[in-house]
């Protein structure tokens, strides 16, 4: 994957800021913020997954076989899908819930991608998005998975691992300790499970994942031991406004995540200035790391307690992704629709 994206036109490892004032706010070591807000010439990091995914979709079709890539989103993932078909010579078919903001909206159809609105909640976007995709010459490319709908969103994970390659590199070039947390947004825990895979795969990094309160189906599912839908309603971190976690990345987070919080919009909203303030144009999604490693470090001494318990002590070196920048999403600049 890492070889695949660095021939990509325009790759380059997104910046690793360290941030000093955050590791005196939070107490550990070191803070570094992974700056996603320009990735391949888009605002988020959704790109690494979906460029992945439909290269690995095209390798398996015929050559100079047209295919309509099918996707569901309420931003990111559906503008990234639809870059990726552009520069590929394909078609793409956008689903969006109706309450993404209009110009979300707009940035997916200026990919080229024909854009449906659909009413109710993410998961029912991915359901419409799954009936189009049965249509002859389409394919879904999906970032959650369901029984019988597994491979392509695992295309998608293996995508987001260059992230966290460059981590490790950039952590070790600025002669900081390899990662002792992680904090990383869930929205159906595709980007976490990613997280988990690499840190458990030898990076050794405990990982915190963080949800709005207003869709917490991550903790939902831990707290009953197996995934379940919530009621979600409207949050300024749109990205994480998922109602049910990836089958896939499920058995991933409950056995190997070791934390997880939700934050509040006005949490969130202030991590977002503060990072901004420091340097970081960092989106509600991508500022729900920096409120959530608030939450789990410095507000409440239980939590932190317990993460000493795997091993995050005060000399900690800790990552917070910033997964999207604010011009992926409008909220900041012009208020919730």
């Amino acid at each position: 994957m890492r070889a695949f994206h660095a021939g990509l036109p325009g790759y380059a490892p997104t910046p690793l800021t360290e941030i000093a004032a955050l590791a005196v706010e939070l107490g550990v070591g070191r803070v570094f913020v992974k700056d996603e807000s320009a990735r391949l010439g888009l605002p988020a990091f959704k790109v690494l997954g979906a460029s992945w995914a439909v290269d690995r979709i095209l390798a398996g079709r015929p050559d100079g076989e047209p295919v309509r890539l099918v996707a569901a989103t309420d931003g990111n993932h559906g503008r990234a899908v639809a870059r990726t078909a552009r520069l590929r010579g394909q078609r793409a078919h956008v689903v969006v819930p109706d309450w993404v903001h209009p110009v979300a909206v707009a940035a997916i159809a200026d990919e080229g991608a024909e854009v449906t609105e659909s009413t109710g909640d993410y998961d029912a976007a991915v359901r419409r998005a799954a009936q189009l995709a049965t249509e002859p010459g389409s394919v879904l490319v999906q970032d959650t998975a369901w029984p019988g709908y597994e491979q392509i969103p695992g295309w998608v994970v293996e995508g987001y691992s260059t992230l966290f390659g460059e981590v490790d590199e950039q952590l070790a070039a600025a002669g900081a300790a390899p990662a002792g947390l992680v904090v990383v947004p869930v929205g159906v825990g595709s980007l976490a499970q990613a997280a988990v895979a690499h840190q458990r795969s030898g990076g050794g990094a405990a990982v915190l994942g963080v949800e709005p309160t207003t869709a917490a189906c991550l903790l939902a599912a831990l707290a009953a031991g197996h995934p379940v839908t919530v009621a979600t309603t409207t949050t300024i971190m749109a990205g994480l406004n998922c109602p049910t976690v990836s089958e896939l990345a499920w058995p991933v987070l409950r056995d190997g995540l070791d934390a997880a919080v939700a934050v509040t919009d006005d949490e969130t909203g202030a991590a977002a200035a503060d990072l901004h303030d420091l340097g970081v144009p960092a989106g509600p999604c991508g500022a729900a790391s920096l409120a959530g490693a608030r939450s789990a470090l410095a507000a409440h001494p239980r939590r932190r307690d317990a993460l000493a318990e795997v091993g995050v002590d005060d000399g900690a070196t800790v990552v917070l992704l910033s997964t999207e920048g604010s011009a992926a999403n409008p909220v900041l600049v012009s208020g919730p629709s």
